[in-house]
């Protein structure tokens, strides 16, 4: 594999599927069921708080298909449009996941964009569980991983914002008001297009920035493996970020291990304004994706209701300019933290 392109997300999500996987004790993170076609029509969430809809987009400079769900919320815009969280999911999730979060937003007043990337989407687990499809497995893993795949997460979540922004729905969308966020893999996507420069290896790496993004949403943040000092890679970050994580956020495999203290490396070695950190207590890697059966029975609603009412409060914060949210938030979860740092 590239060293340069080692992504740590390869380890911290999908190798930890694939190493239970080879020594017969677990499956992959399973996920919402089989990829559907895109829905015939807008779909009403039961209650009626919000709409969602699948779209099977396809960019046609990269021949790539950029299939997309869109939440947005019920009722006429505010004056100046709703503003735009666009999600990326981690290694081996779809549009379908994070929903969670997804529905929240837009039951909150702020559309959510919840991108699917082709190279390194659910579609890595296909080929059954056997021994040799294992070890396709893991080829498919390390090609997900790669640098070509790495930046073209980057241009997906472009293509797909300018889909949108140029769509029905852009007369009631405020522009001036766009974060990106992201889970694992998606935690590193968000990080290139909040302006994460990492070094290439022979040809110089294209331009991954976003400028439209005004912050960003990182949870569970794996940093750029290989690449040591991850100072000189994220201090030239300058929109707010909000980093979440939990102290149970780890992995350990056969020569390899990432603990969440590569998620305080990352949110110390970061630039930027208005940076905040959420860890709670106990948790899990995948404690912060839909499933409901990790981290602990008792602790994963909690934590999950925790970080959508968080997310949101730091959009309010950074994107209105509303302080109250996030100080109301910090008081009502207080327990379930075992660090928190804001602005």
């Amino acid at each position: 594999m590239n060293r340069t392109w080692r992504w740590s997300t390869l380890a911290v999500s999908a190798m930890a599927a694939l190493a239970a996987l080879l020594i017969g004790c677990a499956s992959p993170p399973p996920v919402s069921g089989p990829d559907l076609p895109a829905q015939p029509g807008v779909q009403l969430a039961d209650d009626g708080s919000h709409h969602w809809q699948d779209f099977d987009w396809i960019d046609p400079s990269r021949h790539r298909a950029v299939p997309v769900r869109i939440y947005w919320p019920q009722g006429e815009a505010p004056d100046g449009g709703w503003p735009v969280v666009v999600f990326s999911h981690g290694m081996g999730g779809s549009r379908r996941g994070y929903s969670y979060l997804g529905s929240y937003w837009a039951s909150n007043g702020v559309v959510a964009l919840h991108v699917q990337h082709i190279g390194s989407d659910r579609r890595l687990w296909s080929g059954g569980f056997g021994w040799s499809n294992s070890l396709n497995l893991v080829l498919r893993l390390q090609q997900a991983a790669q640098r070509e795949e790495a930046v073209d997460r980057t241009q997906d979540v472009r293509f797909a914002l300018n889909q949108l922004l140029a769509g029905p729905l852009a007369p009631r969308l405020d522009p001036s008001r766009l974060a990106i966020a992201g889970h694992s893999y998606g935690a590193n996507t968000s990080l290139l297009l909040a302006g994460a420069k990492v070094p290439g290896s022979g040809a110089p790496l294209p331009t991954l920035a976003d400028p439209r993004f005004k912050a960003a949403i990182l949870i569970s943040a794996p940093p750029f493996y290989g690449e040591g000092d991850p100072a000189p890679i994220l201090g030239g970050i300058s929109i707010p970020t909000l980093h979440i994580s939990a102290t149970d956020d780890e992995i350990t495999i056969p020569g390899y291990y990432s603990g969440a203290a590569d998620r305080l490396a990352l949110f110390d070695a970061i630039g930027g304004p208005h940076k905040a950190l959420a860890m709670f207590s106990g948790g899990s890697h995948s404690i912060f994706t839909d499933r409901m059966n990790t981290g602990g029975l008792d602790l994963n609603p909690k934590v999950k209701a925790a970080t959508r009412e968080l997310s949101l409060a730091y959009l309010r914060l950074v994107l209105n300019g509303e302080e109250a949210p996030l100080h109301d938030w910090q008081r009502r979860h207080a327990a379930l933290l075992a660090r928190w740092q804001a602005p």
